[in-house]
């Protein structure tokens, strides 16, 4: 542990946050212990008590007291440190504000029965690095559904990322695998989802069902869906690799538009792509072995404005494993496709 030091701020460090400065100075110390300095008067700036977003200014003198020489362990409680070790691994970028996951595929995003906390809401606890509460989701991902999962790491940011997501300022890009070849190539997909009625033990309840657009105001419970859809490689009319922009962020959106336009993605054994047996141009989502019996489908990119800098942020996740073999199977490469080939459309 080192002894009080006392700092004097530059030019260049100056105008910015206390907290911010001294995370700079030393990267292991924690926002609550910053915070808990501040509260008992051991933390000051020219002699005076400051809190932790108090702003410094050059040539001000601040004295920090005593810090330990490493991070403390984060807070794991109920949490093996298998897990801990596990979801921390996840991590694909954070900042002060923001955690990104790269979700693996199996990995519910909230808890349901039988599940303990093993989910992401649930082994958060072993996110707070130094925060004193655990990151909240903001949005979920499908249980097999893989890819960019952004946690807030206060109330105010969550509140913020949520506004964004409800007023879709927020840009998702999916990568899919799909029996068959989507005609036309590209196109927008409008069908409107509703409720499949029972909860039978294979899961009906939980079944999205197509209404076509001029029923669904007609239709209770339905709610209008809208998803952008663009194909980047066909294999032989047998499967294709499509990117896919949720426009409305509906349960099983995704999964279900594409099954109903007759191109079910690989591996969706509840809307059709485990067997031969699809209707139209979806033959062929039985391809053998592993890849019809993985769901193919992963959250590729993802870019939003930073609720607190206010710059434009895009973050991409590396393809999960299953899906990394059946691209190389297929002879599918990342660096032939453009990021967003959106772009061009707009």
């Amino acid at each position: 542990m080192s002894g009080v030091q006392h700092i004097t701020v530059t030019e260049d460090e100056g105008e910015q946050r206390l907290d911010r400065f001294l995370k700079k100075r030393f990267p292991h110390l924690s926002q609550g212990m910053i915070e808990k300095f501040c509260r008992k008067g051991d933390l000051r700036v020219d002699k005076g008590r400051v809190k932790a977003n108090s702003r410094v200014a050059p040539g001000q003198e601040i004295r920090v007291p005593p810090i330990p020489d490493s991070a403390p362990a984060p807070r794991t409680e109920g949490i093996s440190e298998e897990d801990a070790k596990f979801i921390q691994s996840c991590v694909l970028w954070k900042d002060e504000h923001i955690i990104a996951l790269n979700k693996p595929p199996g990995l519910p995003s909230q808890g349901g029965s039988g599940q303990g906390n093993r989910h992401v809401d649930g082994l958060s606890e072993a996110l707070t690095f130094g925060y004193k509460d655990k990151p909240k989701l903001v949005h979920r991902l499908d249980k097999d559904t893989s890819g960019v999962l952004l946690l807030a790491r206060t109330d105010r940011v969550a509140r913020r990322l949520s506004e964004a997501f409800r007023g879709k300022t927020t840009r998702k890009i999916y990568w899919a695998a799909v029996a068959g070849a989507p005609e036309p190539k590209t196109g927008t997909i409008r069908f409107g989802l509703v409720k499949a009625p029972g909860h039978g033990r294979g899961g009906e309840g939980e079944k999205m069902i197509c209404i076509h657009p001029a029923k669904v105001d007609k239709t209770e419970g339905a709610k209008r869906a809208t998803t952008d859809y663009f194909t980047l490689h066909i294999l032989g009319q047998r499967v294709s690799w499509v990117a896919l922009v949720p426009i409305t962020g509906r349960t099983h959106q995704l999964r279900a538009h594409m099954a109903e336009i007759g191109n079910p993605i690989i591996g969706d054994g509840k809307y059709g792509g485990s067997s031969q047996e699809n209707m139209g141009d979806g033959w062929g989502a039985q391809l053998g072995g592993e890849i019809s019996r993985k769901l193919h489908l992963h959250a590729r990119q993802i870019s939003f404005d930073h609720p607190i800098s206010g710059k434009r942020i895009t973050l991409t996740a590396p393809l999960p494993e299953h899906m990394k073999r059946t691209w190389d199977l297929l002879d599918w490469h990342e660096k032939d496709v453009p990021a967003d080939p959106f772009e061009d459309l707009a």
